[in-house]
């Protein structure tokens, strides 16, 4: 089995994921210690990185060589679709902005995001989009059993920690594995997915550092 399948890939950045895991910004949703205004700058930037990740989900499913794949990357959209329905409660609740300038970090990964959906294959697209979603499967499984019953931010935990989007996750790696005879990308796989991971941890700090 190649090493650039979607689990070794995820294997391979552990220490990304480990660092995002260990972050103040995310154990402070776990524990309901973060500062409101970090989280809602967090929706409020998400909510534009998402919007970016369902165009790429667009590009990726119009870039499909199979029926099946059609298929599967609808579902994937409406899962991007059900994320930005958290956030818009979120921005009911305590009046976020969902259409926020984006911040540094926000503009460095949608623009890495886009480039390759709008100009690579089908691969190369999952190879960029599996990390967050693996990632945050993985954060809310592992902050599910030290949540504080009172965060204000359960709701963001019980989200990442479903089934549902587990699921999901795996659905998409599986559809990746599935198009590992694609040599020419295949070999970008590796850069592309640590990329992705460490935008995902300025993501974080990012937030983090809003309301320092």
């Amino acid at each position: 089995m190649s090493w650039k399948t979607a689990k070794r890939l995820w294997e391979a950045n552990q220490d990304l994921a480990e660092a995002c895991l260990n972050h103040p910004f995310v154990r402070g949703i776990a524990n309901g210690d973060l500062s409101r205004e970090s989280f809602k700058f967090y929706v409020g930037q998400d909510a534009f990185f998402l919007e970016s990740f369902a165009r790429a989900y667009a590009l990726a499913l119009a870039k499909a060589p199979t029926g099946t794949s059609i298929y599967a990357f609808r579902d994937q959209l409406d899962g991007v679709l059900d994320e930005l329905r958290l956030h818009q409660t979120y921005a009911k609740r305590w009046g976020i902005e969902l259409a926020p300038e984006p911040a540094s970090a926000t503009r460095s990964y949608t623009d890495f995001l886009l480039r390759v959906a709008w100009s690579e294959p089908v691969e190369s697209i999952m190879a960029v989009m599996m990390p967050c979603m693996r990632l945050y499967s993985y954060l809310g499984q592992q902050l599910a059993p030290r949540l504080n019953p009172d965060s204000p931010y359960r709701e963001w935990v019980d989200t990442y920690s479903a089934d549902d989007f587990d699921l999901l996750a795996g659905k998409l790696e599986d559809l990746y594995n599935e198009h590992l005879g694609y040599e020419q990308s295949a070999t970008r796989a590796e850069g592309y997915y640590r990329t992705a991971m460490k935008l995902e941890l300025a993501f974080f700090q990012q937030a983090y550092e809003y309301s320092l």
